[in-house]
């Protein structure tokens, strides 16, 4: 008998995360609250730990939780401790609604802040626009380019079109007309199959979409040499390790463009990119960036977690910053939701240790994209 999809995702994480605990039960530690003087207020964190979105929550998470606890260690805000608050949810909209609904009852809960993963953060947005809740959304790990974002919400990261845009920009100007993308699970392919389509036709490409499979290994063993050598992958680092490995058999080079949900420091580790080399982009600066966030991150991060540092642990630390930055800027002597809010909504440019949050007539800052290559003999290139 074949081994399930969950199966091998299982296995592939638990060699993704060897020599530490599995992403769910990773110990934090528990957030002391520092400075007594003026009180303390809630950052709340909500957490899609669900098998499919374990890669993205873990890193994120870690990077949130070390820049508030190095915040909080330094007397917080303007003297203020803060409390960071995870709220643990399954993916689905039952469970996204709980949680919203405990973070509403917490008073001294003034902001949420790093929704991740995207449906999860997607699902907030939208339970939150429902039942108008008066709470500022910052920075959650939307990727969808074509929500409506509303007076609530403040994404800070770049979406899929313009990562993608981004990564075929060397592509079309070199006549490139025609990509494929790969869908690695069917709640994958029914949540961004309309995205992509849209993007692909903003970017004037003919689209071939490939349907998910139970074996994705199997599948890229099977691909034809008619399937156009650009592949954009939409799936986990898992999966699309094991996609790499499947093409291993491949007599022709493709290229794989993976997204920001894809820590290409694991695939440089467990994949193998002999025939497929992986464009990969990310929405925050390369992790060689001298920009001050970047050494600021790897300082903390050492300091406080045994963990490496990602670009999505970094897309964590700088929604944390920015938090903190436009909080620490507010001209209201107490901190309520109101308040917090208010804040927000004027949407001023920000520069955070050099990532600079500027927001478009869509109420979006969404443009700056890095990008990474894997190449074939094994190096990454930023």
């Amino acid at each position: 008998m074949k081994p399930s999809r969950a199966s091998r995702r299982h296995a592939l994480r638990h060699a993704l995360l060897a020599g530490g605990a599995a992403a769910a039960a990773i110990a934090f530690p528990v957030l002391a609250a520092t400075s007594k003087g003026k009180g303390e207020i809630t950052i709340a964190h909500i957490a899609d730990v669900s098998a499919a979105q374990q890669d993205v929550f873990k890193d994120i998470l870690i990077g949130t939780r070390a820049a508030w606890q190095s915040i909080d260690a330094k007397q917080g805000i303007r003297g203020v401790s803060v409390k960071h608050a995870t709220f643990e949810v399954d993916g689905t909209q039952a469970g996204t609604n709980a949680a919203i609904e405990k973070i509403l009852a917490d008073n001294a809960c003034v902001a949420l802040c790093a929704t991740a993963g995207e449906r999860v953060a997607l699902q907030a947005v939208n339970r939150l626009r429902e039942i108008k809740a008066p709470i500022a959304h910052v920075a959650p790990w939307l990727q969808n380019s074509t929500l409506q974002v509303d007076e609530r919400t403040f994404p800070i990261f770049a979406g899929r079109q313009e990562q993608l845009s981004h990564a075929l920009r060397v592509l079309t100007e070199q006549g490139v007309q025609e990509i494929g993308v790969v869908y690695a699970t069917e709640p994958d392919f029914a949540f961004y199959r309309t995205d992509l389509e849209r993007i692909a036709q903003n970017l004037k490409m003919r689209l071939r979409t490939f349907a998910p499979t139970e074996d994705i290994a199997h599948f890229a063993r099977q691909l034809t040499p008619d399937t156009p050598a650009i592949l954009v992958f939409v799936g986990g680092t898992p999966e699309i390790i094991a996609f790499m490995q499947g093409l291993e058999t491949s007599q022709r080079q493709r290229y794989l463009v993976a997204l920001a949900d894809v820590n290409l420091q694991a695939l440089l580790q467990l994949g193998n990119a002999r025939k497929a080399p992986v464009v990969g982009t990310q929405v925050v600066p390369v992790l060689s960036s001298p920009l001050v966030v970047v050494r600021q991150f790897k300082t903390v991060l050492a300091r406080l977690f045994d963990e490496p540092p990602t670009p999505l642990s970094l897309a964590g630390f700088i929604a944390a910053q920015y938090t903190y930055e436009v909080l620490s800027a507010m001209e209201a002597s107490v901190f309520t939701r109101a308040s917090v809010l208010a804040a927000f909504q004027k949407r001023e440019v920000m520069d955070v240790g050099g990532f600079r949050v500027a927001y478009d007539q869509q109420r979006r800052s969404a443009s700056f994209v890095a990008q990474s290559m894997l190449t074939v003999d094994g190096r990454l290139v930023s």
